[in-house]
């Protein structure tokens, strides 16, 4: 890569790469990235939760929550 990571990302980057995960720096910045960018985009969401929350939505009972995250993931709430 054309950019000169200071010594601690570099070293970071090395031993992501060292463990057999990654090829190349740009392989761990861009994963590095989409984990970032998924990161900020839960965060928003929390916030958005939030900020709703405040406002007076009482949100979903908890076992209606818990069906719809468990359909997203295609899990059976069945034992």
């Amino acid at each position: 890569m054309g950019y000169a990571f200071p010594a601690d990302v570099q070293q970071m980057i090395a031993g992501r790469m060292a463990g057999g995960g990654y090829a190349t720096e740009e392989d761990v910045l861009r994963d590095a990235l989409r984990a970032l960018s998924e990161e900020e985009e839960d965060l928003a969401a929390v916030r958005e939760a939030v900020a709703e929350f405040h406002l007076g939505d009482s949100g979903l009972p908890l076992d209606k929550a818990f069906d719809l995250v468990r359909r997203s993931q295609s899990v059976s709430s069945e034992p």
